[in-house]
This record gives C-alpha cells, structure tokens and sequence, in this order.
C-alpha cells in the first residue's frame, strides 16, 4: 500500500508534455533560430549550472523542435524534476522546471527480523537515501523487495505500509510500517510414487523438515524455495546415483494455509526401472593417452548406473585436458537403454578443443587482505600455459589459509586472441580473529577459566598475531606469538614465540611457586605441497620458589640442577594435512612428528612425539573421528630427565572425566605423591559425531559419542596398556561465532583411587 498526503507531477507528466509538444509542432511548427539568451526559473536546490549543463543548446545555437525535444529528453534523464517546460521569447529560450522533493528522512517500525542499519544501506544501494532527490518508483520498488525479503524468510503475512510525508522547503519524509506477523512453517512435507525406498529414508536426506525442538537454530521447518528446489535435486542425485536413470520429478506442489502460516509441500516422483551397466566406450580425440583416460573412468561395469561416477569421470576428464594447456576441453556423456534387459551403455565423447595459455590472472573480492597473500599462493604463472592442476592447487592453498568464506576461479576468454585466457580468483572474505575460552568445574576448585585472542590475518598482511593470558591465583600466565607464513619469497615461515608463566599449585601465601621465562623462534620449510617440515631454536628458564608444600621430586630437582635452571632446545617437526575440512572434517588425516633436543644449559634431554587423526564418513550426517598420540622423552646426560620437561595427561585434549594435567604416574601414586607429569605420554581417542536429533543435516552443531584412553609413565617405567585411565562419555560441538565450542560430559571407566575427577568440562576454540 502507497499512501501520499499531497500530490506530486511524474514522468507522465513528462510524456504528455513531449505528445502535446507533438501535437502542437505538426500545426504549427517552430521556424528555426539563433538562441540569444537562455534563463531558467523554478530552481531551488539544484544549481543552475547542472541545468545549463545538460542543454543540448547554447546560446549561438540554431534552435529548432527537434533541440526542444532534446532539451526535454535530457532534463528529466537527470531524475531531478518532476516537470520541465520550455517556452519561446523572442529569440530568449525560457526553462521552467519544477523539482522534485528530497528525502529528508527514511525511517522503518516494526521490523524486527532485519536489522535497520541493513535496510538504510539497501535502499541507499537503489539510490533512496537521505538527502537524495524523492523518486516514487524507487519507493514502490523498496516496497516491493521489503515483501519480497519477508517471504524469503517464511513471512508470508508480512505487510508493508508507505508513507510519505511532506515538509517545508520541498522535502519529504519516508517512513516503512512493517506489520511482520508470525513465520509460516512445514507442517507436512510428502513424496507421492517412491517405491524403491520408504518416503522417511528419503524426507532425511531433506534439509527442509517439519521442524523438531532444535528449529529454532536450524530453521528447517521454514519454506525457503531455493532450499526446496535443493532437497529436490538432493532426492533426484540419490535416485541417479542407484541405478534409476530414467527418474522424473513429476511436479512439486507447495500450499499455504488461508492465515499464510502453515504450508504443505508435496513432491511427485516416478523413479521409472533400475538400470545395470552393460559397457563404457570412450570416443573422441584421446591425446594418445588411452590407458590414461581409460584409468580416469569411475564407472563400474555390472553395477547399477550411478550418475555421480559418470559426473566424476567427464570432470577427470577435462581436469585432465587441462594439465596440457586445453582450457576448454569438452566430455560428454551418452546413453543407450536396453529396456527389455534393463541394462545401460555409457559412452564418453571427449575432445581437447584449442590449447591456451593465462594472460592475466586478476584478484577480485579482497577488500582487506593484500593482493600479494592472495597471488603468492598461486602455482599457476601469467605467461605460462594454462594447467589445470597447478590452478586447482593455487584454489586449494588459498582456500586453506582460512581468511575466506568461499574461494573459485573463473577462466575468461581473452576477446580476439583465442590462444590466451585471463583468470579471476573471486573470495569472500570473513573475520579471522578469535577469541577462545576453556573452563572446568570441579568440586574442588571450582571454575578456573582461560581467555586468549589471536588474528590470523592480522592488518590483511597473512600476519598472525596470539595472545594468551590466564590471570587466575593459581596459574598466571602471558604467552605472545607472531608467525609470518612467507618470511622468504620461497614459503618459508617464521614463528617467535615469548611466554611467562607462573604456577602456584595452593592458595597458601607462602607455598611453593614455579616461574617459567623463554622465547624461541622456528621456520617452516614447504618440501612439497602437501608437507612442511619445521626447524626451530629457543630458551627457557624456569625457577623453583621454594616455600611451603614443596613435593619431594621438586626438592630432588633442586639438588641436581639447581632452583634456577637453563634449557637450549633445537626442535624440528613434519605436519601433512589432508582433511576435507578445518572445521568439520568428515574424511581425511593429520599427521605430525615433532623432536626436541636440548644443547645448552643444565637441563639436556630430548624427547618426541607422534600424532595421527583420522577421519571416516560413515553416512552423510555420521562421522567417526580417532586421534592417537604418543610421547617420550629421555635424558642425554648422567643426570635424570628433567622434570619440568614433563609431559601431562587429563581432560579435554587427553582423557575427558578427569582434571586437565591431573594424571599421575605409577610412581608417582605409590608414593603418594602430587601429578607432576611424565616422560612418556600416551592417548587414545574415539569419536562417533552426528548432527543433533532435531537438527537437520546443519554439520555446525552436533552431538558426539566417545571414548578416551591415556596414561603417563615415568623415565625408567615401561607401558602398561592396563594402566590406562579410560573415560567414556557424550557431548556437544558447535561451530560458534567465537570458534569451535566443545562441551562433554564423561564418566571415568578405569580410574585409580588417587585420580582428580572432573565430570563436567567445556572448551572453545579447540577440536578433539
């Protein structure tokens, strides 16, 4: 609805004009002339310049109906009036005009789903805007695409009332009543004709449902018609993928309710035979490569006809192409039905084209980070013949810096020269600071927490920047580390590390303290694409405050090394990362291998550690996850392993259900003694994740299974798997705007009398 307390003169105004002008021209046509004076009246805003500007007529000028017509064109082109007239005096050309008004003010009420500052920006994008000249097509068009963004969020009853209101000097005010009225929802979502598989089978591989006690997060019970057309294409993928090669959505029907709050969507299907592969035939220009090709097919003879290992193999195909310069290589796949066999022919045509090479490669999207972050990740040259694996390896590496949302290349032919091609990285880019928290309630305790901040992208610079700090009364800590990912033009990174902490294990004022000061620094090499192998030197000093409650081991530490000792650790470690996902990994693995040597000071030892996690996908929306991990360290000198260079077990990252870093040797539980870590470290971890019932398929928050296994061991004891302090429990991960937030709640399996228990614990922005 439109409503206007006072008229205002339009663009018809300026038709009829030009048909009276027409009209009045054939009778009596203007005798041409010399224009001697042109004047303008009726400007109030506007300058006068902008008028004299846009005439197609100056003073000199010969004036006829056909510059008359023109000078009317041009003036009302400038979306600044409402009328124009010109009339003749003499030889003097007269220019009438009447403004429109200018928006003083665009207000909104009531809306409540949209956020204001949102909704001025996107009126301002269309050119309504404070200040800007009033136009009441745009007003009818915000109009239009206010309702429209409603019923994109399943608010069918929304209703927008305009009003403009007019005030002194020729302004308007602008205001949008929003009435939004309650979200429709599915309350009935049917698949008529599925035969092959039950109709609850095939609703779950649906993002859109009839909603559950979670659809306040996940919003599955809204209609969205673009999510729809998805599960569509979700139900049709499934059925081509099994063999049905002729299914057919016959029609998708959606219903709303007369009060525009329920909806009923009902999909119609015909899933037609199951058809075999019989034979795959390949055809076309093969390079001379056919044992190639021939490797690249993913379709299985004698095997139900399975769309997406056709999909797969006409993609190799091309991918192939393009490792030899031929951007704009063609595959294509046939059919052959035998109906009375219910068995497929599958042929594959495929053919070069022209082979081509990258002019330019262009960078578009990246408001804050560098240019240069983006285009050093490149593998792909200008100059250089096109290579298709080179340019999804440069996709995949900026991809894998986190700083974007989505990362894709597009290839553009280059307008006259048909060899050349230009390339355009497109990214979106999203906030790569962090803040993580990790907590524990203990009934001993209470809550200790931790806060620490760090920006991956610090400056657009591909910087990264971390702060740790812990201020509690018993742990004070301040960590800082800084990493340059491309300290030399090769890739080869650079990380300082700065720390201080300070451990005061009770509140007693005079109990004993450990003060721990060090830096190091650390290069990381690229070997190859997929692995970098690290390099590091650092110093660290820790010092033994005596005082009361002093444990014994720390006294026999003293009478070896002193209260204040010295370390120089030489480090090196190898990292490969494969996972399909940082965040929600469903396959893939990491594998890492990390060494410490220390050559200098009192303390010399060396340790390692191994790690490897590994993903599976048991089903779309199942994951299992397994992490194992192992630790040693030894002493290189007549003295024992030092003790501060200890290794320590328990809680989130280790064994859930107990205390963080509460484990104890055997050693250490036979003489009572408190944890103080061990040489030797071992941890097991078993997940099975899974998005929460009631959740859809939104992978962001889920609900995990687990078990946990994990022991410490001292320099001269050897492992014992029935040592092992074993937990099993449940819990949440939730992709949250501060990070990953992991919650679990576990009951200890196998414990010792003298373990700490901690049943309830959380952490964010940490995995596993």
């Amino acid at each position: 609805m439109f409503t206007m307390p006072i008229a205002y003169k339009s663009i018809p105004r300026f038709i009829a004009a030009l048909l009276l002008f027409a009209v009045v021209g054939s009778a009596r046509a203007l005798a041409p002339f010399t224009v001697e004076d042109i004047r303008v009246e009726g400007l109030q805003r506007v300058e006068a310049g902008t008028v004299f500007g846009s005439l197609p007529v100056r003073i000199g000028d010969t004036y006829s109906d056909d510059k008359a017509a023109a000078s009317i064109r041009a003036l009302f082109g400038l979306g600044l009036f409402n009328d124009v007239r010109i009339t003749v005096s003499g030889n003097v050309l007269l220019v009438i005009v009447e403004e429109r008004p200018t928006v003083a003010e665009v207000s909104f009420s009531g809306t409540k789903e949209f956020d204001k500052d949102v909704l001025v920006k996107a009126l301002k994008d269309i050119g309504l805007a404070d200040g800007r000249p009033f136009d009441k097509a745009l007003a009818d068009k915000a109009e239009q695409e206010l309702k429209r963004q409603y019923i994109n969020r399943s608010m069918y009853a929304a209703e927008v009332v305009t009003t403009v209101t007019p005030l002194e000097r020729n302004r308007v005010n602008l205001s949008f009543a929003v009435m939004e009225g309650d979200i429709a929802k599915i309350k009935s979502i049917r698949i008529v004709g599925a035969k092959a598989f039950s109709e609850d089978a095939l609703l779950g591989l649906m993002d859109s449902d009839t909603g559950g006690w979670l659809s306040w997060y996940t919003k599955s019970d809204r209609y969205v018609r673009s999510k729809l057309n998805a599960d569509v294409e979700t139900l049709r993928s499934y059925y081509l993928s099994r063999g049905y090669l002729e299914f057919v959505v016959d029609s998708t029907q959606v219903v709303i309710s007369p009060n525009k709050q329920d909806i009923s969507v009902t999909i119609n299907i015909s899933e037609g035979e199951r058809f075999i592969v019989s034979k795959v035939k390949l055809v076309g220009n093969l390079l001379e490569k056919d044992a190639e090709f021939q490797a690249l097919v993913k379709i299985q003879v004698g095997e139900p006809y399975n769309a997406n290992e056709v999909s797969q193999t006409t993609k190799a195909f091309t991918d192939f192409y393009s490792n030899f310069g031929f951007a704009f290589a063609v595959a294509e796949s046939s059919t052959v039905v035998d109906r009375k066999t219910n068995q497929v022919e599958v042929s594959i045509r495929a053919e070069p084209s022209r082979r081509v090479y990258v002019r330019r490669i262009n960078v578009a999207g990246n408001d804050r980070t560098r240019d240069e972050v983006i285009r050093r990740e490149f593998r792909q040259l200008e100059a250089a013949w096109y290579d298709g694996e080179k340019i999804r390896q440069s996709r995949n590496r900026v991809d894998r810096l986190g700083y974007f949302k989505e990362v894709t290349i597009d290839t553009q032919e280059v307008a006259g020269l048909p060899d050349q091609v230009d390339l355009t990285i497109a990214v979106v880019e999203k906030p790569t600071g962090s803040l993580s928290l990790g907590a524990g309630v203990s009934s001993a305790d209470g809550l200790g927490i931790m806060l620490g901040f760090k920006q991956e992208n610090a400056f657009g610079s591909g910087n990264s920047l971390g702060v740790e700090v812990n201020t509690s009364k018993l742990n004070r800590t301040v960590v800082f580390n800084t990493t340059d990912p491309y300290f030399t033009d090769d890739g080869v990174s650079r990380t300082i590390d700065l720390y201080q902490r300070t451990t005061k294990p009770y509140v007693d004022l005079d109990s004993y303290s450990l003060q721990t000061t060090g830096a190091g620094v650390r290069f990381g090499v690229p070997f190859t694409e997929t692995d970098t192998v690290y390099f590091g030197v650092g110093v660290d000093s820790t010092t033994i405050v005596p005082g009361t409650l002093l444990p014994i081991a720390y006294s026999d530490f003293a009478d070896q090394f002193g209260y204040t000792t010295y370390a120089v650790p030489l480090t090196v470690g190898w990292a490969r990362d494969t996972r399909d996902s940082a965040l929600v990994p469903s396959s893939g693995r990491i594998l890492r291998a990390n060494g410490e040597w220390s050559v200098g000071g009192e303390l010399r030892y060396a340790r390692a550690s191994t790690q490897v996690q590994q993903y599976f996908p048991l089903s779309k929306k199942t994951t299992l996850a397994l992490n194992a991990e192992l630790s040693m360290g030894v002493s290189t000198n007549d003295k024992t392993y030092p003790l501060f260079k200890n290794y320590y077990s328990g809680g989130l990252g280790s064994v859930r259900g107990f205390e963080q870093g509460s484990l104890t040797t055997g050693a250490q539980r036979d003489q009572g003694a408190v944890a103080t870590g061990g040489a030797k470290k071992i941890t097991i971890n078993a997940e099975v994740l899974s998005p929460l019932p009631g959740g859809g398929n939104d992978k962001t928050l889920r609900m995990y299974g687990f078990f946990d296994a994990g022991g410490l061991y001292g320099p001269n004891e050897t492992i014992q798997l029935g040592d092992l302090r074993t937990s099993a429990g449940v819990g949440i991960s939730w992709i949250s705007p501060v990070g990953p937030l992991r919650l679990a709640l576990a009951k200890p399996i196998s414990k010792f009398d003298t373990d700490k228990m901690q049943t309830l614990q959380f952490q964010i922005g940490t995995s596993f």
